[in-house]
């Protein structure tokens, strides 16, 4: 049976191995913040691998059997949580939703898509978990549409003071089945980086906003 520190190692080795997290410390990625990064991720790639995105699928899916056995429904971040929790959601024969990042500009103007009712208990599914804003925004959208929030799932996260500091501040428990501690485990035992790369690594996730200027 794999422990909860294999599971984190196997869905970083599956994500490297899909390509969805590539690390390039020397040669390092930008982000739209302007911030520099030797890692790029994008789980939606996952989901182009029936192997890997039925792993991640039941992790996420048993995650939330064990840590939130009485939510009702599963409402998906848009748009790297709609593919993944609608998935979950089947599995879990649970309904599902999702929410937009702004209302739409036409039509019924709707920015929860889907079917809620006031006062259901319902569980966040995030693919990535960086600052944490974008995320937390759902979490204000749904508490003004009188949804409760049991917390929110992701399939990794970078753990970022600033993000663990958010979720505390808008009282959102937050669990994801991977994490950047794991990946670089993982990176390194499988040599998609060397021990020479592990301080620049490190440094980076303490400090992301000046790392690299």
């Amino acid at each position: 049976m794999l422990t909860n520190q294999d599971i984190t190692k196997r869905i970083a080795e599956l994500l490297l191995e899909a390509k969805a997290i590539k690390l390039s410390p020397d040669k390092p990625f930008q982000w739209s913040s302007g911030w520099l990064s030797p890692i790029y991720c994008d789980n939606r790639v996952a989901l182009s691998y029936p192997d890997t995105r039925t792993f991640i699928k039941k992790t996420l899916a048993e995650l939330i059997r064990t840590e939130y056995p009485d939510v009702q429904a599963v409402v998906g971040v848009a748009t790297g949580g709609i593919a993944q929790g609608a998935l979950v959601a089947d599995l879990l024969e649970l309904p599902f939703a999702y929410v937009r990042p702004e209302p739409k500009k036409h039509g019924m103007g709707n920015q929860i898509e889907g079917r809620l009712e006031n006062g259901q208990s319902v569980i966040i599914l995030e693919d990535l978990i960086s600052t944490g804003g974008s995320s937390l925004k759902v979490v204000d959208v749904l508490r003004e549409a009188g949804i409760h929030v049991a917390g929110m799932v992701a399939i990794f996260t970078y753990g970022f003071e600033i993000a663990v500091n958010n979720f505390k501040e808008k009282n959102v428990k937050l669990s994801t089945i991977s994490n950047y501690n794991a990946l670089i485990e993982t990176a390194l035992e499988h040599n998609y980086i060397d021990e020479s790369q592990l301080e620049s690594l490190s440094a980076w996730r303490l400090a992301p906003e000046v790392w690299g200027k």
